[in-house]
C-alpha cells in the first residue's frame, strides 16, 4: 500500500512521480475522465484534476504548457480515503500538462487538464472505488446486478485495493471453513467476484484469472490451505460454467478444471 505521508485535507487524490518517491506532485479533489479511456488511444486519456496545488515536477511542467517540457513523467496516482490513507494506486505514463486555470475548489488552487497513459483504469470502477471511499462495500451480493463490463472492473478494484481493505489481517488458519454461493456464477468473472467474497467477505478478492486463482492458494491472499469449500447452489453452477479452457495438452470444461485445482491445491469442495 502506497502512502504520500502528507496532508490530504479531505482530497481523494494524490500523485507522486515514479522516479522519486520524495517527489511528490500534489493532491487533487477529483479526476474527472480517468475512468474514460479515449476511444482513438488505447489506454490514453485525458483527465481534469480539479482543486489541485501542484508541487515539484508537476509543478515544473505547469510553467511549461505548450512546450515539450509540459511532459511531467510518470507517476502513481494514489487513491484516498475521507482520512488520507492510501486505498489503491494506478501506474500512469508521460503525464502531461495540457491547461491551467484557476479553481473554484478554493483560493490558490487550480484545475489542470492533463493527458497520460493507464492501462488498467477501467471504466465502471470509478463506483467500486466510492463504495470503498464511503465505507458502504459493506454486504455480500453487491456485484450481482452489474454489467460484465462492471463486473470485470469490479474485480479490478478488489485487486488494487486488497491491502487497505484487509488492513493488514492475516490469512485464515489452515483447516477453515468457506461458503461459496454459486447462485448467480454464470461465467467466470461471477466466479471470482464469488470466490473473492467467499474468502474475504464482501468486495474481496481472491484471484480473476486462472493463474491468478492458482497463486492465491499459495497463501498470503485471505486462506490456507487446506481447507474446506461449500460450493452451494453447485448444480446451477456446473450448468452454466460450460465454457472449454485450455490445460496444457488438453481442453477441460472450466467447472471441472477449478475443482481440479482446488484439489491440487488442498481445498476440499462440497458441492451442495
Amino acid at each position: 500500500m502506497r502512502t504520500s505521508g502528507l496532508s490530504s485535507e479531505g482530497q481523494k487524490y494524490a500523485l507522486t512521480s515514479d522516479e522519486d518517491d520524495s517527489d511528490f506532485w500534489g493532491f487533487a479533489h477529483e479526476a474527472e475522465g480517468f475512468f474514460t479511456p479515449r476511444p482513438d488511444a488505447e489506454g490514453g486519456r485525458r483527465v481534469h484534476l480539479e482543486g489541485c496545488l501542484p508541487r515539484g515536477g508537476l509543478l515544473e511542467s505547469v510553467d511549461h504548457v505548450g512546450s515539450r517540457r509540459a511532459m511531467a513523467g510518470n507517476a502513481w496516482l494514489d487513491l484516498l480515503d475521507g482520512d488520507g490513507a492510501t486505498m489503491g494506486s494506478y501506474f500512469v505514463g508521460e503525464v502531461t500538462v495540457m491547461d491551467v486555470k484557476p479553481s473554484a475548489r478554493g483560493v490558490g488552487l487550480v484545475d489542470l487538464t492533463v493527458t497520460l497513459w493507464c492501462e488498467n483504469a477501467l471504466p465502471g470502477a470509478e463506483r467500486a472505488w466510492h463504495l470503498v471511499r464511503t465505507g458502504h462495500l459493506n454486504r455480500t451480493g453487491m456485484w450481482h446486478e452489474l454489467t460484465p463490463e462492471d463486473r470485470h472492473a469490479w474485480l479490478s478494484v478488489a485487486l488494487w485495493s486488497r491491502e487497505y481493505q484487509r488492513q493488514g489481517r492475516p490469512d485464515a488458519p489452515a483447516g477453515q471453513a468457506f461458503t461459496l454461493d454459486g447462485l448467480h456464477v454464470a461465467d467466470r468473472d461471477t466466479f471470482y467476484c464469488a470466490i473473492g467474497e467467499a474468502i474475504n467477505g464482501p468486495g474481496g478478492y481472491f484471484g480473476w484469472n486462472l493463474d491468478a486463482l492458482d497463486d492465491c492458494l499459495s497463501g498470503g491472499w485471505g486462506a490456507t490451505t487446506p481447507f474446506t469449500l461449500h460450493w452451494e447452489s453447485s448444480t446451477e453452477t456446473r450448468a452454466r460454467l460450460v465454457e472449454r479452457v485450455p490445460a496444457g495438452d488438453r481442453e477441460v470444461v472450466l467447472f471441472d478444471l477449478l475443482l481440479e485445482i482446488f484439489e491440487e491445491r488442498g481445498v476440499s469442495v462440497i458441492l451442495r
